[in-house]
Parts: C-alpha cells; sequence; structure tokens
C-alpha cells in the first residue's frame, strides 16, 4: 500500500474530490415516490459578481444542510443559479463601453446594447460558478438557472399579467426613489439611509394681507420651488385663525393654501410645515387630501426646473443661491447644525431624489395580508425567531412597491401603449394591435422590472411554473431558506408574498438567517476601506475545508461573525491532524491476502451512493489492525 505525504496539501487532494463527485452525478436531486423529500433554492448571486466571505458562509450553510439530508437518505435538491443584476451588470457593460470604445448605449440603440450585455454574460457571467465549486459546494449544477433565461422569464411574464388582470399591478404618478446617478427609479428596499451633517434652514413664510407669519424649518431650501402648502395640526391654537388663508412663497410669491392635517406633530418645532408635494411622499400624501397643487422643481438629473432663475442649476448649487437670496432680501432668520438621516441609492451611494413619475407599482396591501399570515400562523418559521418581528413590522407597514425601472437589461414590460386611443394592452404574448382599438400603431414600454420582481419567484420559477412539472411537485414548498438578515426585505418578504399569490402555498418552511461576516476588527467587509478578504485566496492558501470549517465555528445563527485568517491556519493544521491520524492507521494496517473477501457486491442504487451489500466469502470475519485487538463483524 502507497504511503500518504507527510502533510495534508489541499490542493493536491479537493480538486481530485470534487472532479470524482461531479463525474458520479452524485449531487443531482432526483424525484424518488419513497423518499422524503428536501431543498433548498441558492439565494442568486449577481452575475457580475465575484464570491466574497456572505457567499462563502451562505453555501456552507447550505451545503451543511443538504449533505446531511442526503445521508439521512432523504431525496435532496439543492438548486443553483444567478441573477441578472439589472442595475449593477447595466452600468459594468456601460463602463466598458465608454472606456474601449467611447460609446454610450444610446450610440449603439437598445437592441445592440442588449447583444453586448449578453456577451459580456457568456464571458463573464459563470467564473463565479467555478468560484463556487472551488468551495466545495454540492449542488446540482444541471439544474442551474438565470434569472433571463427562457424558463425563468416565461414565470415573470405571467405573473405580471396575473397581478394586472387581477388589479394588483397598475400604472401611475406617484412619488418614487430616483437616482439621479443611476438614473432609474428605486424601490423603498434600495434606498440606504446614512446620518450625514447637514442644517436647518428657519424660513420666513408671510401671511397673505395680514402682518403675521409662518417660520417655517427644512433641510432642504432647493425643494421650496416646489411648495404649493403649508400645513399645521388641526388642534394647534395659534394657527386655528389662519387655517383657509394664504401664506406667500419667499423669492417666488406662490400663494400657498394654509391647511390643516394631523400629519403635522403637535408642538414640535415651529408647528407649521411647508408642502411639497412632488419630492417628499408624506407631503405628496397631504397634497391628494387636500387637492394641493404639484409642481416638479427637480428633474430626473437633479437639476432645477420651473425654478424661474435657477433653472438648470445642480441641486446644491441652487440651494447655496437660493440660502444666499433668503437672506439677503430678509427671509433667513437662522440656520441650525443639525444631523440626519439621508436616503441613498443603495448601488451607487448617489443621494436619492423623491420625486413624482409615472410607474408602474405592484398594490401590497392584499399581498401583504396572506404574507403576514402564513407567518403569524407557524407555516413559515423564522430561525432565529427574533427576525419574525422585523418580518412582520416590515410588512405590515408596506408601500406600494414601484417595480419599473429605466433600464434596458431586464425582463422588458410586456405592455403596449396605443397612440390612436390610449389604451395599455397587457400580454402575455408580443401584442401586433391594440385590444380596445384594434390599431396596429402601438409601441412597447420601454421600462424593464425590478430585478427583485424575477427573484421574488425563485422557489417556483426555477421549477417550471407556470408548468405543472414533477419538480413542482415534489420539491415545493422547498425546506428551508438560507439567507442573510440585510435582504429579509428585499427578497425574503417577496418570496413569501409570491409564492402565496401565484402558489397558493409558502415558498419554503423554516428561514434561516445568518449575519454578515465582518472583519477582525468588526467593520464591514467594502472596497472603500480595502479590508475584504478574499475567499479564493484563503482556499488556496489553506484549502476548502480550513476555510468552511472557520466560517461555521464560534457564531451564531443570526449574529455577525468577525473573520480571523489566523483562525483559517488554525483550521488547516486541524485537517492536517485528521490526515496524520489516517496516515497513522494506514501505515499499520496489515492485511492476509488470504482474509480478503473474493467478491464484494455493490449496487448502485437511484440515490447515486454506493452501498455494499454482503461479503461474498464467509472466510471475511476479521481485519486485524496491528497492535490492536481483532475486530470482527465489520460491515459498510
Amino acid at each position: 500500500m502507497k504511503e500518504l505525504p507527510k502533510v495534508y496539501e489541499p490542493k493536491k487532494v479537493e480538486k481530485k474530490i470534487y472532479d470524482f463527485w461531479m463525474d458520479g452525478g452524485w449531487f443531482k436531486g432526483e424525484i424518488d415516490p419513497k423518499k422524503k423529500p428536501f431543498s433548498i433554492v441558492m439565494p442568486p448571486p449577481n452575475v457580475t459578481g465575484q464570491l466574497h466571505m456572505g457567499h462563502a458562509l451562505d453555501a456552507t450553510l447550505q451545503d451543511i444542510l443538504t449533505r446531511y439530508k442526503r445521508m439521512q437518505g432523504y431525496a435532496a435538491l439543492w438548486l443553483p443559479g444567478q441573477d441578472h443584476a439589472g442595475i449593477a451588470t447595466q452600468i459594468r457593460v456601460e463602463q466598458e463601453l465608454r472606456e474601449k470604445e467611447g460609446l454610450s448605449r444610446y450610440d449603439l440603440g437598445r437592441e445592440k446594447f442588449l447583444e453586448r450585455v449578453w456577451d459580456w454574460k457568456h464571458q463573464y457571467g459563470n467564473r463565479i460558478i467555478e468560484q463556487q465549486k472551488s468551495m466545495g459546494v454540492s449542488c446540482d449544477w444541471e439544474r442551474n438557472r438565470f434569472t433571463m433565461d427562457e424558463t425563468c422569464a416565461k414565470a415573470v411574464r405571467e405573473t405580471f399579467c396575473d397581478l394586472y388582470e387581477k388589479g394588483l399591478i397598475y400604472k401611475g404618478s406617484r412619488i418614487i426613489n430616483w437616482c439621479p446617478h443611476c438614473r432609474t427609479a428605486l424601490s423603498d428596499a434600495e434606498v440606504e439611509y446614512k446620518d450625514m451633517p447637514g442644517h436647518f434652514w428657519h424660513i420666513r413664510y408671510p401671511v397673505e394681507n395680514s402682518d403675521e407669519e409662518f417660520i417655517i424649518a427644512t433641510t432642504r431650501p432647493e425643494t421650496m420651488l416646489g411648495d404649493t402648502g403649508v400645513a399645521v395640526h388641526p388642534d394647534d391654537e395659534r394657527y386655528k385663525h389662519l387655517v383657509g388663508k394664504n401664506a406667500i412663497l419667499p423669492l417666488v410669491g406662490r400663494k400657498l393654501p394654509i391647511v390643516a392635517d394631523e400629519y403635522v406633530e403637535l408642538g414640535f418645532g415651529t408647528g407649521a410645515v411647508k408642502m411639497t408635494p412632488c419630492h417628499d411622499p408624506n407631503d405628496y400624501e397631504v397634497g391628494l387630501r387636500h387637492n394641493l397643487e404639484q409642481i416638479q422643481c427637480i428633474d430626473e438629473d437633479a437639476r432645477i426646473i420651473n425654478g424661474g432663475k435657477y433653472d438648470g442649476l445642480d441641486r446644491y448649487e441652487a440651494r447655496k443661491a437660493i440660502v444666499a437670496d433668503l437672506e439677503e432680501q430678509g427671509y433667513l432668520v437662522k440656520v441650525e447644525p443639525y444631523n440626519h438621516n439621508v436616503g441613498c441609492c443603495y448601488r451607487c451611494g448617489t443621494v436619492v431624489e423623491p420625486l413624482t413619475s409615472p410607474q408602474w407599482f405592484v398594490k401590497m396591501a392584499p399581498l401583504a395580508k396572506k404574507a403576514i399570515e402564513v407567518v403569524k400562523d407557524g407555516r413559515i418559521r423564522f430561525v432565529p425567531e427574533r427576525f419574525t418581528k422585523t418580518y412582520l413590522n416590515w410588512m405590515e407597514n408596506v408601500h406600494d412597491w414601484c417595480i419599473s425601472r429605466q433600464l434596458w437589461w431586464g425582463h422588458q414590460i410586456p405592455a403596449w401603449y396605443c397612440d390612436d386611443c390610449g389604451h395599455i394592452t397587457v400580454s402575455r404574448t408580443d401584442a401586433c394591435e391594440c385590444e380596445a382599438c384594434k390599431s396596429k400603431n402601438i409601441r412597447r414600454e420601454e421600462d424593464v422590472l425590478d430585478t427583485w420582481f424575477s427573484s421574488a419567484l425563485w422557489p417556483f420559477s426555477t421549477m417550471g411554473w407556470p408548468e405543472k412539472t414533477e419538480e413542482l411537485n415534489y420539491w415545493y414548498p422547498t425546506s428551508v431558506m438560507v439567507t442573510g438578515y440585510d435582504i429579509i426585505f428585499f427578497w425574503v418578504a417577496r418570496m413569501i408574498f409570491s409564492g402565496m399569490e401565484q402558489m397558493d402555498k409558502e415558498p419554503f418552511k423554516t428561514v434561516f438567517i445568518h449575519g454578515l461576516v465582518r472583519d477582525s476588527q468588526g467593520r464591514k467587509m467594502s472596497k472603500s476601506l480595502g479590508n475584504g478578504i478574499d475567499p479564493l485566496e484563503m482556499v488556496e492558501q489553506y484549502g476548502a475545508d480550513a476555510l468552511r470549517f472557520n466560517l461555521i465555528t464560534g457564531n451564531s445563527p443570526g449574529n455577525d461573525m468577525r473573520f480571523y485568517v489566523e483562525k483559517c491556519e488554525a483550521m488547516r493544521n486541524f485537517c492536517n491532524k485528521l490526515w496524520n491520524a489516517s496516515r497513522f492507521v494506514m501505515m499499520n494496517l496489515s492485511i492476509d491476502k488470504n482474509e480478503l473477501p473474493e467478491k464484494l457486491e455493490i449496487e448502485r442504487k437511484s440515490t447515486r451512493t454506493w452501498t455494499p451489500l454482503s461479503w461474498a466469502s464467509p472466510r471475511a470475519k476479521s481485519t486485524t489492525l496491528s497492535g490492536t485487538p481483532t475486530v470482527t463483524g465489520i460491515s459498510s
């Protein structure tokens, strides 16, 4: 027998083992009515992405569960896939176009640009799969899915049309979150709030035909150009006599109706709030209740419009000019420093501009009701349980979901506008004429759907829905969803209400929440800090087993963990101990050739596991280890 090397070298062992697993088809999920099903769908990493420590932790936990269930005799399926990542992918390809060819997407046109994106996806999009394989993940790679593949695209169109026909999807002009850099609308969940230093500017608003005035404080004086009202609390004795009259907008001279609304917090500040319906979600709702005019004063490039002499200025340049004019004309009372939460784009970090825009929305109230019930009655369980409260709090206060994005890469919305009668035709197949007036003069909606719209369908679209497939019948609902707490709102909540609406069944039984992987100082890993640790480098240096063992020890569900490189070294040393223990046994193992079984029958079962059935020779009764007692009755 060949002696094992003295030192365990993962690079010489792990790939051989993984290739052996792949060649043998050991990861394939196979439907077996005689077995209990167990299934996990992998949270799809972005096709633009590179494996990071969060992916490594997530995959390791799923791998442990899947392998454990296989060994218990379940028919286990771990289904992998990737997300098309609308904004991130389009930005990446546009950047490449600018840097290498000096072109924009508009120079190419939509069709040619999308060809470039698909070329980019085929060239770079599968690298994360190879990275995951180097981690030893035991997915059924033959079932790999992509959110833009034909199966998933069919599910997306069916869902959109179904929800539209039920009145749960509509198009309307509402207040949305706009990123001036990415030039697209964002959902509430895609806005990250950061504490930033700012100021409160206190401004005089005179009352028409009166010596009275309001002192109104604002953190954004540039938005006053879009003011169309002043609100006070109905029970505020200071202002009851002014309700129904008008204030005068400084610098502009516009008359602003004074309205009473309980949105204004009684006793807070001056008790008077300027209303800018086109640039603040709360003001928008107050404006609807009191029929206030809507005047947009900041455009999609974050520049001033409808602002007289300020037109064309960047929003921050306009702020300086407006404050200077307010001070010069005696309207500025005082300026106070003030730290406040500012909404920023989750992708690029640009300060988001709330503005009214015609967009497509999902009506959330009816969908949220089912999604709340299924968690409250225990059909879906969060682990740790404390995240149940986090989920319910968001779902019980959810707003309508803006699902349209001003991009070209993604699922194009299946709606056609008639230029003759104005009707909107929504269709499961490409429309050739207006369904109302039969005109051929129609044009398709240019916007695409939010990336999370397609990934919300992931637990069932990946198994062939809307077709009634064997996979759906056997493996849906899935058994467990493993993910980080940072995407409970982005993804988990949307999968739950989508599953309840489209499948009338919860998408999974358990949601296992893990924390984030931070650096050794407890900081979030990021490019800006330069503190990220590449898991592939750890695999190269210490081996996949050492990295995985590091990630799953010394932390608890739902809590963040600190990553120490030194711990990888310790885990590598532990693997080496196991190696040397095996080496010691093999060095001292002696077998009499006469005692070897003449034949070992092996049956390869449909589960693709090798099961020794019996020793053919009755002489095979014992094996002797040198220096140890005889062990009898050895079995598999």
